[in-house]
């Protein structure tokens, strides 16, 4: 007989946790979400989402059925308990996984019989066998038995109407068969497809492939427009034309590099983690390498089309479009247009952004608003660089506006030309 889960502990209410939260309230299930931040905590609590994906009005809905607090004594009557903390990189570029210590330290302390614990954050294959499970031991209970350990990887698309929690097949993986079992039984409430795999480990490693895939093929066609160029061929044409083939092609397209909390990070996790096998990942990181020179690669384009109209980059007023990493959301994080703004700052160039997304962003230890008008601005500017394509910018008056477009995601259907 499975363990009645009916009220659910969500830590870390970011992308991912408060999503999560709503969907298993959706279901009927009572949830409380814990987070360190006292802002989004409050805000919870008055029903005011700061996640894109949900709306204000959703949280008023399911107010019944969500609470949130910063203080993790909520977990003595909680059935079950989701972790979905950041797991960032270090200033040295290996994994940070010290949001999870914490937070799995803290579970322990409110540890009670019948508890399914999950890990859904993104981290390296051994994670929840080597740091999580010990931790959860030190209250003598018996893992598959009297509490139960899982690694579920999130999916979460910021921005995505098509495939949401409900619709994205759930990779879930157990410490033990009966661990499995009580941790699908959670998600086959929330989930129309859960997918049992055979350990922790096989689940962890899912989501890094994932987004290895994606990352080593993005980096394959933002070096095909390198390649193109010495060519004198489109790439855009070239890859559209690919395209075509029904069979053996997926499109990836070039832009100014890759952002959000996935793409740039995860593969760096598994490369960590097989140096210390001593192997080397070659192709993770020759594809890191790659898209991490992007934002170089299109200063240099923004510094040739000023030339070419007889302006020096030292001195131009740039202005950026698009500042979040992806189109119609607003997620700054790992945002390649970060990149691109300090090194034409770096350059001598008076550097504004406009984002319909993002009011405001920090940028040289200060807050930097998003330009007010944004079509004096497209006028006013020595060079416009297309950095986010948001569905929101009207593209034809961006071209006729601007003097000088640097066109990034090839928006404009310039083929990556300047205007």
């Amino acid at each position: 007989m499975l363990p009645e889960i009916r009220h659910i502990g969500i830590v870390g209410l970011g992308y991912v946790g408060l999503p999560l939260a709503v969907a298993f309230a959706q279901a009927g299930f009572r949830v409380t979400g814990i987070d360190t931040n006292a802002e989004k905590v409050a805000a919870v609590n008055h029903c005011e989402s700061y996640i894109g994906d949900i709306q204000s009005t959703t949280l008023t809905e399911l107010s019944r059925w969500i609470t949130a607090t910063t203080t993790f004594s909520a977990l003595d009557y909680c059935d079950a308990v989701v972790i979905c903390v950041p797991t960032p990189l270090n200033k040295d570029g290996n994994p940070d996984v010290s949001y999870i210590i914490h937070a799995v330290d803290e579970v322990a302390l409110h540890l009670h019989w019948n508890m399914l614990i999950v890990l859904e954050s993104t981290t390296y294959p051994g994670t929840t066998t080597e740091i999580v499970l010990p931790r959860l031991l030190d209250r003598h209970l018996e893992v598959g038995k009297d509490f139960y350990l899982c690694f579920s990887p999130e999916r979460v698309d910021p921005g995505r109407k098509d495939w949401t929690i409900r619709t994205t097949p759930k990779v879930i993986g157990g410490i033990t068969p009966r661990c499995l079992e009580v941790g699908t039984a959670l998600y086959e409430e929330i989930v129309d497809t859960v997918v049992p795999v055979s350990s922790t480990e096989s689940a962890e490693m899912v989501k890094l492939l994932e987004n290895t895939f994606r990352a080593v093929n993005i980096a394959l066609a933002n070096e095909m427009l390198l390649i193109c160029e010495r060519l004198g061929l489109d790439a855009w044409e070239v890859i559209n034309a690919a395209a075509t083939k029904p069979f053996g092609f997926m499109k990836f397209t070039p832009g100014p590099g890759v952002g959000g909390h996935c793409i740039p990070i995860d593969p760096l996790y598994l490369s960590w983690k097989l140096k210390s096998l001593k192997f080397k990942a070659r192709f993770i990181e020759l594809a890191d390498e790659i898209n991490s020179s992007m934002p170089a690669y299109w200063v240099g384009k923004v510094q040739d089309a000023l030339n070419s109209v007889g302006k020096p980059l030292k001195g131009s007023w740039i202005l950026v479009l698009g500042v979040a990493y992806k189109p119609n959301v607003n997620d700054m994080r790992e945002s390649p247009a970060l990149d691109i703004m300090h090194l034409l700052a770096e350059k001598g160039a008076e550097v504004n952004y406009h984002d319909p997304h993002v009011p405001v962003l920090w940028y040289h230890s200060c807050w930097m608003p998003s330009i007010d008008n944004l079509y004096e601005a497209l006028i006013a500017a020595d060079c416009v660089v297309i950095v986010t394509d948001h569905a929101a910018y009207d593209w034809e008056k961006v071209e006729r506006l601007a003097k000088v477009i640097v066109d990034t995601r090839n928006v404009l259907n310039k083929k990556g030309e300047n205007k």
